[in-house]
């Protein structure tokens, strides 16, 4: 394995990570549209607050599939291929998503609780889906020596991955309410540090049954025993830092924390992964590794050229665009709040 070949696999597990912290909270948001407000004054201020931002948020996916395409010819085709359908209900899921923060707002009143709908359903089925996928592919999915993945059902959907699901979809959730605290005024600003401070035990639950289950059914702890138990235990303390932080109002605090929280967890992934890009599960000589599934070294010196060249303005231009939206959006500036 050449120092490229790990930058490159380093730097896709950065994009996954930062698409997780600025989208996980866009997810959190949609979700609370339909479970968090009570009206539509209510609704407009939740939206208003990922307005500027969302779009841009998403970049990062796409980021992070050029650079795997690109890089790592080999595991795009396998993944893709291989999560075809799954990856296509994401794409679903995105697709709904965005085009409802347009035409909920050029919509009738009467018919803006579609959009709304369309709004948190796709938001819901993004994390889901996309936490099915990193669970089953930990995992280890039926994968032949061309590289090939001939999966069945219950390869995708069983126990450990539905609780993958649940357990990313709520981290996203708790990651955008601790967002709307931080973001907003009124009634709606307190509800959401309310359902917060209920939620983070059902958390805990939740990452119980899943260190439980990476235990049973990977061999993360057999092969990376020291970082998988560190990683976790790095998970469990943020959670109870940001569950503590709302309840002291430290809004900012509680925000960051959990999205390190989603950090952890693909760095996790990643690291569990490490030296694999896809786990065989019926033969051990079928995995995918980095050292054989890269792109040609001149590509990927190429590649490294352009990245180390252009990721600073790109950190710059996310950092202003936060830095100009930056206030809080308040509740008495929505048209038709208490009237």
């Amino acid at each position: 394995m050449s120092s490229l070949q790990l930058f490159w696999f380093i730097l896709i597990g950065v994009l996954f990570a930062g698409f997780f912290f600025l989208e996980g909270f866009d997810f959190g948001v949609g979700m609370s549209v339909q479970t968090l407000t009570k009206n539509d004054q209510e609704k407009d201020q939740v939206v208003q607050t990922i307005g500027p931002v969302w779009d841009g948020n998403e970049v990062w996916l796409i980021s992070a599939g050029g650079a795997m395409f690109a890089s790592f010819p080999m595991w795009y085709a396998s993944l893709f291929s291989g999560y075809y359908l799954i990856l296509f209900t994401i794409l679903f899921g995105l697709i709904i998503r965005g085009v409802s923060f347009e035409f909920r707002s050029n919509m009738p009143e009467e018919r803006k609780w579609i959009w709304n709908w369309t709004l948190s359903i796709g938001s819901f089925l993004v994390p889901f889906f996309f936490g099915i996928l990193f669970t089953s592919m930990i995992q280890g999915m039926p994968i032949d020596s061309n590289g090939d993945m001939t999966a069945r059902f219950t390869d995708y959907i069983n126990l450990f991955s539905l609780v993958g699901g649940v357990a990313l979809t709520l981290l996203c959730y708790l990651h955008g309410l601790n967002y709307i605290s931080l973001k907003t005024t009124g009634p709606i600003r307190s509800r959401a540090k309310n359902y917060a401070q209920a939620l983070y035990w059902v958390l805990y639950v939740g990452l119980v049954a899943f260190a439980v289950l990476l235990y049973l059914q990977t061999d993360f702890f057999a092969l990376h025993p020291v970082s998988t138990i560190t990683l976790l235990v790095v998970m469990v303390l943020l959670t109870v830092i940001a569950n503590y932080c709302s309840y002291t109002n430290k809004e900012l605090t509680a925000f960051l924390t959990s999205g390190f929280t989603l950090i952890a967890l693909v760095t996790l992934l990643f690291t569990g992964l490490f030296p694999r890009v896809l786990i065989s599960s019926t033969n051990a000589t079928n995995n995918l590794l980095i050292a054989n599934a890269s792109s040609s070294p001149y590509t990927l010196k190429i590649m490294s050229y352009t990245a180390i060249g252009l990721l600073p303005f790109i950190l710059a231009y996310i950092a202003w665009t936060y830095y100009i939206f930056r206030k809080r959006v308040k509740h008495t500036e929505i048209a038709g709040y208490g009237e």
